[in-house]
């Protein structure tokens, strides 16, 4: 049974919930989308004050380059507008001067492609896109809790996703490797397309320990979090700009 006092921290990558875990929190991480869902919704029973989606996302405008931090104003899906928790939003933000707040879109299906970003981006208003914070926002509005989304921008709107990076996540959100090098070996050209992807998703890494380390034991959430000492720590907006 999980601590009444705890956050469920939700991502999708392995890697994601590395960096969210810590004292006061609950990392829910799966790269299976049929069981994503039910796995969140068992932990919140078990017990949570708030759920935070925290990883990396695509961008949708030409302004955020990989390693921007965004704090979502409300997730966006085909049908839905999602609202995330105003107060936890703008504890989030002081802490965090150089994130952008603005709308996230959620997609069930991964966007690779330029053109795809741009017109999801167009057609919502959303400045980032990620496959799961629309399932998080559903689950916490059923389960009357807090919600609040922190993302950091990996793959900018103008790079496409090669084909060897798209479904090869496990259902423990690890990198299928086999799959990568199977489609490599079918076609050898994507490997530049994945060496700048990797150089992105490392930048946006980075931003996420900076994030990490700010939002303290309870993600900053007001009604946890005692007066932050973390309100003077170097700000986000001095990560180094990328090449």
């Amino acid at each position: 049974m999980l601590a009444k006092s705890r956050i469920v921290a939700v991502t999708g990558l392995a890697f994601e919930a590395r960096i969210a875990s810590g004292p006061g929190v609950v990392t829910v991480c799966s790269g299976d989308r049929e069981r994503f869902a039910a796995e969140l919704g068992r932990a919140v029973v078990g017990g949570c004050r708030g759920i935070v989606s925290f990883g990396i996302a695509g961008g949708l405008v030409a302004s955020l380059r990989p390693g921007t931090l965004v704090v979502a104003s409300e997730v966006i899906t085909d049908s839905e507008r999602l609202p995330t928790s105003s107060g936890w939003s703008q504890a989030i933000l002081r802490s965090h001067p150089g994130a952008i707040h603005a709308p996230i879109a959620g997609s069930d299906s991964v966007v690779a492609l330029p053109a795809a970003k741009i017109a999801l981006g167009l057609g919502t208003e959303a400045v980032a896109v990620d496959m799961e914070s629309h399932i998080a926002a559903r689950v916490a509005a059923e389960h009357g809790v807090p919600f609040a989304v922190i993302r950091a921008v990996a793959d900018p709107v103008h790079r496409a996703l090669p084909e060897a990076a798209r479904g090869v996540v496990s259902a423990d959100g690890r990198t299928d490797v086999k799959a990568v090098m199977r489609s490599l070996a079918r076609e050898p050209r994507q490997l530049v397309g994945l060496m700048r992807l990797g150089l992105d998703a490392r930048r946006a890494q980075s931003a996420l320990r900076v994030s990490r380390s700010l939002l303290g034991e309870f993600f900053s959430l007001p009604e946890l979090s005692e007066a932050p000492l973390h309100l003077h720590a170097e700000p986000v907006s001095a990560l180094p700009a990328p090449a």
